[in-house]
């Protein structure tokens, strides 16, 4: 599962350097948050990628085509990744 969050954050430092200088920090951040769930032996719970998923929303309407496409795709990536999580 991590192997999604992995796309997902690449998807997002492609996204970052196309991005207006007031998005690229908040894409870097959910970035960063998706590298720590790769490389780190815990998972986010929903709660916590949900709010990775707002950021996300937010950032796609503020952002040009191409920034936008890209972070629409880690989205996707990362909704997906969040279906196969367990609720508590």
């Amino acid at each position: 599962m991590a192997q999604e969050l992995k796309q997902a954050r690449d998807e997002l430092e492609q996204a970052a350097k196309t991005a207006d200088d007031d998005a690229r920090e908040d894409i870097r951040e959910v970035a960063d948050a998706f590298k720590d769930y790769t490389v780190g032996d815990h998972e986010p719970d929903h709660a916590i990628l949900d709010e990775h998923l707002n950021q996300l929303r937010q950032l796609s309407e503020r952002t040009s085509a191409g920034t936008k496409d890209r972070i629409d795709n880690a989205l996707e990536v990362a909704e997906d990744y969040r279906e196969q999580l367990d609720q508590a």
